[in-house]
């Protein structure tokens, strides 16, 4: 029996919750939809941990989802007149701009098309967590493509890029700024850099069976997603995965934010229709600009998974269905996934500590119920 809570009218969602664990191999789940800026469900289920239920202050690695706290800090910047997406970054930060970065705007990264998914470098993971030598790394980089031509998934540089541009600007590295103007002062239970306080609450992330193996080190993708090998993927238990407290402690932008399904689903609410009769954080005009299309289609590294991407945030499409185009989502590695749509006033988050691969539906299926209960 899951526990927690749905207003009357969201019953599809707490019964889909219940089915997505007779027919996946959940562990523990949690699942967050704010209507209106009002929570309307929060549920949540199964083991946190051996011998540890997920409550209701459990949080989880959510991977990816990462760059949407990124994304809206960057837009409440450009919205503050702070930053000007589409300047060129060396505007903001004059060493970016070395070996053919001249014309890479802030835009270019958010929609993953500035040329720059990977490192030559090869930071230790020291290194990476000391911020400093990947940003040095960044500077000396030379883009793989024409930046603004074609895109591919900037998995890390996307957060590092992003956020040194962010503690230029701020004096902050962006997980701490983001806690200074939108985690604390809302009450979210999301970080990027753990605090040590929130390690009883924390879930242990496990594979489940059957994943499909990784690919070859030297490929790409898997270079992007691993920062050439320094951090393992989709490895949690190696030296340095994701259930280790020193990776999950650093700034680690692009994929490493920590959250309860309640706290990133806040975020998209607090930005798209504000929080409890609250303002949103993101004005019509900021969520327009975000909502344009920016990729889709084939990517540098030849892939069409049909995922379109606006200006930080994924969109609508077949890959990721959400509730229509002026949705802005981001997914994890882990299943997890998270959105916010202002047209609907919905903003919506699952966690899970599962990691299930490629084809994951447990989300897809709790959006369908979303979508049914407003259509009722």
């Amino acid at each position: 029996m899951s526990k927690g809570w749905v207003d009357e009218g969201y019953g599809a969602v707490a019964d889909t919750f219940a089915e997505n664990f007779s027919l996946f191999p959940e562990l523990g789940a949690a699942v967050t939809v704010y209507a209106g800026g009002r929570k309307v469900v929060e549920l949540w289920d199964g083991d946190a941990a051996p011998g540890r239920p997920w409550s209701q202050d459990t949080v989880v690695p959510v991977f990816s989802c990462a760059k949407g706290l990124v994304s809206v800090v960057v837009h409440l910047l450009a919205q503050s007149g702070k930053l000007s997406l589409d300047e060129p970054i060396g505007t903001y930060w004059p060493s970016f701009v070395a070996n053919g970065k001249e014309a890479i705007t802030c835009r270019m990264v958010l929609g993953h098309r500035a040329g720059i998914p990977v490192l030559d470098a090869t930071p230790s993971f020291e290194e990476i967590a000391a911020w400093t030598p990947v940003i040095t790394a960044v500077e000396e980089q030379k883009p793989l493509w024409e930046p603004g031509t074609t895109y591919e998934y900037h998995g890390h540089v996307f957060g590092f890029a992003l956020g040194e541009v962010v503690r230029r600007l701020t004096g902050q590295l962006p997980g701490a700024y983001f806690r200074t103007v939108i985690g604390e002062p809302l009450g979210l239970r999301a970080w990027i850099g753990l605090p040590a306080s929130e390690l009883p609450n924390l879930a242990r992330l496990e594979e489940a069976e059957g994943r499909p193996p990784a690919l070859d080190p030297e490929h790409l993708l898997m270079r992007i997603v691993t920062m050439n090998g320094a951090l393992v993927f989709p490895g949690i238990d190696e030296p340095h995965g994701w259930n280790d407290p020193a990776l999950l402690a650093m700034e680690l932008p692009g994929a490493g934010a920590v959250a309860s399904a309640t706290g990133l689903a806040g975020v998209y609410a607090a930005a798209i229709t504000g929080l409890d009769g609250a303002d949103p954080l993101l004005s019509r005009d900021t969520i327009n600009d975000a909502a344009r299309e920016v990729s889709a289609g084939t990517s540098y590294l030849g892939f069409d998974a049909g995922a379109r991407w606006g200006s930080g945030f994924l969109l609508d499409s077949p890959f990721r269905p959400t509730l229509g185009p002026r949705s802005l989502a981001n997914d994890g590695a882990g299943g997890q996934f998270a959105f916010g749509d202002d047209e609907h006033g919905i903003a919506f988050a699952y966690t899970a500590n599962r990691m299930v691969g490629h084809g994951d539906a447990r989300s897809a299926r709790l959006v369908d119920a979303v979508r049914t209960c407003l259509a009722e």
